[in-house]
């Protein structure tokens, strides 16, 4: 049975839309208290994440939070790597890799001082396979998955679990300027022949984020429909 601490409060990044959104709205229909923070209005709270001092003031204004979900994300450049442009490079890792970065490191000390929490880092299937025309996505991804595994190891014996999903392609606004051509070509690497669900994804991070995970912890969970063979 998946189940919650009582009172458990849960910040969920990138909450405004896609599958920010369905977690909170998960989570939130299994009685946890959910706060959203996002850059796009609908929000409960306005953050960039790639902003140190609005993390750091959030985390002092919120207190401990017990379940964290870095759902903020961009797809960054469709481009070949040789033509990626160095600041379009440098802003996908500025929200991917360093937003993640600056929400655990602001959020994750309370977890560990009350000896119980659950991060869960949306990371993507391209980590894993290198997406053609993705590169700065792909390496930012792989990036989130390597600082989980490495968080999921430091926090092991602190009641702290650290875990990251890696989704194909997912019907969702991040997906919206993405080039029809990616998409396509992700949807013909998955067996089930479609996008996933937003809906599908908070399924999965809500297990992840439950007092019924308890011996798991800087692993990934792949969401892709068949598409990992890894």
């Amino acid at each position: 049975m998946v189940t919650y601490p009582e009172g458990a409060t849960a910040l969920v990044t990138g909450g405004a839309s896609g599958i920010g959104a369905a977690c909170a709205k998960r989570l939130a229909g299994a009685g946890v208290r959910v706060v959203t923070a996002d850059v796009a209005a609908g929000a409960d709270e306005r953050l960039d994440v790639t902003d140190a001092d609005a993390v750091e003031n959030l985390a002092a204004r919120l207190g401990r939070v017990d379940i964290l979900v870095n759902s903020a994300g961009v797809v960054g450049p469709s481009a070949p790597l040789v033509d990626v442009e160095l600041e379009d490079w440098r802003r996908t890792f500025r929200i991917n890799v360093e937003g993640t970065f600056l929400v655990c490191r602001a959020f994750v000390p309370a977890m560990t001082d009350a000896g119980w929490g659950r991060v869960v880092n949306m990371a993507s299937i391209a980590a894993k396979d290198g997406n053609p025309g993705q590169s700065a996505y792909s390496a930012s991804k792989a990036a989130v998955i390597a600082l989980t595994k490495s968080l999921g190891k430091e926090v092991a014996t602190t009641g702290v679990l650290a875990n990251v999903v890696a989704p194909a392609a997912v019907e969702s606004p991040m997906n919206a300027g993405t080039d029809p051509a990616i998409l396509a070509r992700s949807q013909s690497l998955t067996p089930m022949a479609r996008m996933g669900r937003p809906e599908e994804i908070a399924e999965l991070v809500a297990w992840l984020c439950s007092e019924a995970l308890s011996f798991s912890t800087g692993a990934v969970y792949d969401a892709s429909g068949g598409r990992a063979s890894y």
